[in-house]
Parts: C-alpha cells; sequence; structure tokens
C-alpha cells in the first residue's frame, strides 16, 4: 500500500512542482509584498511593515472609479449575456434545419481576435471629424441625436463597453447552453407533453433543472471573466483608461506596475489581493445559493 501511495506521489510531482512555482510562490511573493511600505523596486528596499498600500489603494479617486466601473460591467453583462445565450440557445435547439449553420454562425466572434472586434466596435460607435459613425447615423435616421459613444458622457461608454462585453461572452455560453439543452432526455419531455403541460411549464420545471449546473458554471465563470476585464476595454478605449474614466481593476493594477505611474508593485500587490478576496466572497455566496438552486 505503500509503494502503491509512493507511485501515485511520483506521478503528481511534476504538477505539484508546476502549480508551487507558478501559482503558490507568486502568492506568495504578492501577499508580502502587500504590506512592504514604501518599496523600491530598483534597490529592493522597504521602508517600513504595515497596512499603509491597501489604505492608499482604497483612498485611491483612480482605484474607487475602477470598482465601479468593474461592479457595473459584472452585474449588467453576466445576467444579460447568460439570459440571453439562455433564450437563442433554447430557439436553436428548436430549430431542426440549419441548425448546425446557425450554431456556428453565432460561435464565430467567439473565434475572432479580441482586440480586432473592439476596434470594430469603435469604429462603428465613435465620432469623427468626417463621420458620426454607423451607430449614430442609425440613431439620427429615426430622429434622435448624435452620441459621442467613445468620448462622451459616462452612461454612453458604458453602454459600449456592456453591450460589447456581452457580444464577445455570447457564443462561448450559447455553444454550452445548447450542448446542455441536447443532453436532457426526450422521455422527460414527451412524458409532461402527454399530460398536456404547457410549453413554458416544460422549461420552467424540466429544462431550467436539467440544465442548472450549466448555468451555474456560466455564471461563476461570468462573474471571474467580467472582474478580470481589461483588455476589452484598451480596445474600445486606448490605453489611457483613466484618462477614459473606463479603468478597471486589472487595469489598475496593470497601470501600477507598468503604466505611466508604474513602478509601484507593492501598491499593485495590494489592489490585486483586494480583488482576490472580492471574487472570492461572490464565489462562495454563489456556491452557497447554489445549493439550493442547482440539481445535480
Amino acid at each position: 500500500m505503500k509503494k502503491a501511495n509512493l507511485k501515485g506521489w511520483l506521478y503528481l510531482t511534476p504538477a505539484l512542482i508546476f502549480l508551487g512555482v507558478f501559482l503558490v510562490y507568486p502568492l506568495v511573493d504578492v501577499l508580502i509584498y502587500s504590506f512592504e511600505e514604501g518599496y523600491n523596486f530598483a534597490s529592493q528596499t522597504f521602508w517600513g511593515v504595515g497596512f499603509y498600500n491597501y489604505s492608499y489603494v482604497l483612498h485611491d479617486p483612480y482605484f474607487l472609479q475602477a470598482v465601479k466601473n468593474t461592479f457595473l460591467i459584472v452585474l449588467i453583462t453576466v445576467p444579460l449575456s447568460t439570459g440571453i445565450a439562455l433564450f437563442l440557445s433554447v430557439l436553436l435547439a428548436s430549430i431542426r434545419p440549419l441548425r448546425e449553420l446557425f450554431q456556428t454562425v453565432y460561435f464565430l466572434p467567439y473565434v475572432t481576435n479580441t482586440l480586432a472586434v473592439g476596434l470594430v466596435f469603435m469604429i462603428l460607435f465613435k465620432k469623427t471629424p468626417y463621420s458620426d459613425g454607423l451607430v449614430n447615423l442609425c440613431i439620427m435616421a429615426f430622429g434622435g441625436e448624435a452620441v459621442d459613444f467613445i468620448d462622451g458622457p459616462y452612461w454612453a461608454k458604458m453602454f459600449v463597453m456592456c453591450f460589447y462585453t456581452i457580444w464577445v461572452v455570447m457564443p462561448f455560453k450559447i455553444l454550452i447552453l445548447t450542448s446542455a439543452l441536447a443532453s436532457v432526455k426526450e422521455d422527460y419531455y414527451k412524458a409532461a407533453r402527454v399530460d398536456g403541460t404547457s410549453r413554458f411549464r416544460i422549461f420552467y420545471r424540466i429544462t431550467l433543472p436539467m440544465i442548472s449546473p450549466m448555468i451555474f458554471y456560466l455564471v461563476i465563470t461570468g462573474f471571474i471573466g467580467a472582474f478580470k476585464a481589461y483588455s476589452d476595454e484598451v480596445a474600445i478605449f486606448g490605453t489611457d483608461l483613466n484618462a477614459a474614466g473606463m479603468n478597471t481593476i486589472v487595469g489598475y493594477i496593470y497601470d501600477m506596475l507598468y503604466g505611466n505611474s508604474g513602478g509601484y508593485p507593492s501598491y499593485a500587490s495590494a489592489a490585486a489581493l483586494i480583488l482576490f478576496a472580492i471574487v472570492f466572497t461572490i464565489t462562495v455566496i454563489n456556491l452557497l445559493i447554489s445549493r439550493k438552486k442547482v440539481f445535480y
């Protein structure tokens, strides 16, 4: 028995070394950095140990703006994208002819470069000296006024950001949900139809419970992915997200390390651990809710 255990640990050794070097060590290093006050990257020195870095980050207006932007993106895009993806997946599941064609069309944005899609969105929404953009042309065609979605009011920029985020994550969610719907046994539906059950009740009582693990998976990964948003904002608003008022927590961490205000790994580490605490807390809450709402 001992020999078998030793053999198992030998098989696990490469994975454990990999996790230790690339996961555990960086986490411990970030934790240490976050408590080193006045850390100088060049000289590798600091003048104290304490919670000053956390205090600085939590009082930094740029960080507070990044937290606000991130939470708005999370709260708007995750429920909307999941709901729309579920609706489209149900429609696709009910279509027999050309189903594969429609699934391919919906999946195309997922294999397209994120920055390329962001540039297309910027062209569609951005006002220039020569054009108001395709979206504004449509708005004016219906009697509305042109809006500067890229350099204009905050609500307009947030609308573009959320619309773009939903567009980008939609294909993956549709792929997962269509697969989940296809796995539901047809016998359940046949039994419900024999009893004269309405379509809505079939969906609510059979379909939703059967695919609830996949919905829960998409919600969890959606929350984590939205909290890590950064490249999408850069694709639309450029690299100076603080000037545009559209920075995110991950963008703030990057700026503290490499941006114009970079060279402050202690502040970046504190912000990273705050982000970790937020994501961890929300994940735990979702796990607790899933015990009553998810059927395995």
